[in-house]
C-alpha cells in the first residue's frame, strides 16, 4: 500500500513536469519541486477534495462530472499557493488545463505500469 502510494507521487510528479514543459504559464523548479507539489497535491485530495466535491455536488453532476476538473485546478492553485515561488501557476486558465492534462498523463502513465507489472 505504501509502495504504490510512493509509486502514484512519483508518476504525478513526472506528469507534473510534462505539464510543466509544455506550459510556460505552468512553472516548477525541478524534480525535487514536482516531488513535492505531488506529495502537497496527494494530501488536499484526501483532505480537501471530498469536501470541495460534496459542496458542489449539484454543479458536478449537472455538468456530468465535468465540473471535477474545476475542483482539481483548485486543488493545483493551493499547492502552488504553499508551495511558494518553486511552483508557480499563471492563471486559473492554465490551472484548468493543466488539470486535464494531468488526469490525462495520470490515467495513461498508471495504466503503463499496470500493463508491466502484470507482464
Amino acid at each position: 500500500m505504501f509502495i504504490r502510494w510512493i509509486l502514484s507521487i512519483v508518476l504525478n510528479a513526472v506528469a507534473l513536469i510534462v505539464v510543466s514543459q509544455l506550459f510556460d504559464s505552468f512553472q516548477l523548479e525541478g524534480f525535487g519541486a514536482a516531488v513535492l507539489a505531488s506529495f502537497i497535491l496527494s494530501i488536499l485530495n484526501v483532505i480537501i477534495k471530498p469536501i470541495l466535491v460534496i459542496l458542489t455536488l449539484p454543479i458536478t453532476v449537472l455538468s456530468l462530472g465535468l465540473f471535477l476538473f474545476v475542483i482539481n485546478a483548485i486543488t493545483l492553485m493551493i499547492a502552488q499557493g504553499l508551495m511558494g515561488s518553486s511552483f508557480i501557476i499563471e492563471g486559473f486558465g492554465t490551472a484548468l488545463i493543466a488539470a486535464v492534462i494531468l488526469a490525462i498523463l495520470n490515467l495513461l502513465l498508471n495504466s503503463l505500469i499496470k500493463d508491466s507489472v502484470k507482464s
